[in-house]
């Protein structure tokens, strides 16, 4: 999460090895092997910001024509149909299973649905990993709800989730566990767990001396923005991405890194 320019979709890019411009330093590691981009590939999906559909199809083809395109050739069609329909649950998608995708904004799918499609045409390519950048732009509170539950349940299926997100709702924040704050120019002021109704990041940001406490019943994550935003860096005179660096936070998170870093 971050402010418009903080580097969340570049960040995203380079994890998951969409990124081809530009200087890239450092090395990714998979269980503590570096990452073998081919390999990578066929286990992470990634569902972009807008949706590419054919719009002649209905929403089970493209999930079939997609699973059949991607998944290994030894699996039987049998067991392909079966997961495809797991999928369509998964992602609440089984009612609308033969309704046209049709033209964005002209005829068949809502935008909401489409995005759900989008996450289901990933889905079936059984990955380990989904990379998804901003599932909830151009969504109304609503439709970002029904999205995120979707997600929430790919998550409960034990696959890791990585979104970027832009002012989410209370709710939707909720939803994550983890949660990694960016700045302008790609620093990183927050990187840990969110705690039982965002306590954990809360904590760390009231400490801070000079930050104003959040008040009842407001937004977390807009909160956040708010007082981690440049004109309010300048009032305090504080670097948040220097405090963070000298924060414990920081340091159990190297530890970490170091202990993740060596295979098992």
């Amino acid at each position: 999460m971050g402010v418009s320019g903080a580097g969340k979709t570049t960040l995203l890019d380079v994890l998951s090895g969409r990124k081809t411009s530009g200087v890239i330093e450092g090395d990714i590691r998979i269980g503590g092997y570096p990452k073998a981009q081919e390999t990578f590939s066929r286990i992470s999906g990634y569902c972009e910001q807008t949706d590419i559909h054919s719009p002649q199809i209905t929403v089970e083809e493209s999930v079939i024509f997609s699973a059949w395109l991607r998944l290994p050739k030894d699996i039987g069609s049998k067991t392909k149909y079966e997961f495809v329909n797991e999928v369509l649950e998964t992602i609440e998608l089984d009612d609308i299973k033969d309704t046209l995708v049709g033209r964005q904004g002209v005829d068949g799918l809502s935008t909401e649905q489409r995005k759900r499609l989008t996450i289901a045409v990933e889905l079936v390519a059984n990955p380990s990993i989904l990379f998804m950048d901003e599932p909830t732009s151009g969504l109304d509170a609503r439709s970002a709800a029904i999205v995120m539950r979707a997600v929430k349940n790919v998550a409960e299926n034990g696959r890791t989730v990585v979104c970027t997100i832009h002012q989410p709702s209370i709710d939707i924040f909720e939803a994550f566990d983890e949660l990694m704050l960016m700045k302008k120019g790609g620093e990183l002021i927050y990187s840990g767990p969110l705690g039982q109704h965002s306590r954990r990041v809360i904590e760390y940001f009231e400490r801070i001396p000079g930050v104003p406490k959040i008040n009842d019943n407001y937004n977390p994550a807009a909160w956040m923005l708010e007082i981690t935003s440049a004109c309010v860096e300048e009032q305090l005179g504080i670097n948040f991405a220097q405090i963070y660096r000298e924060s414990t936070i920081y340091n159990d998170n190297k530890e970490l890194v170091k202990q993740l870093n060596a295979p098992t």
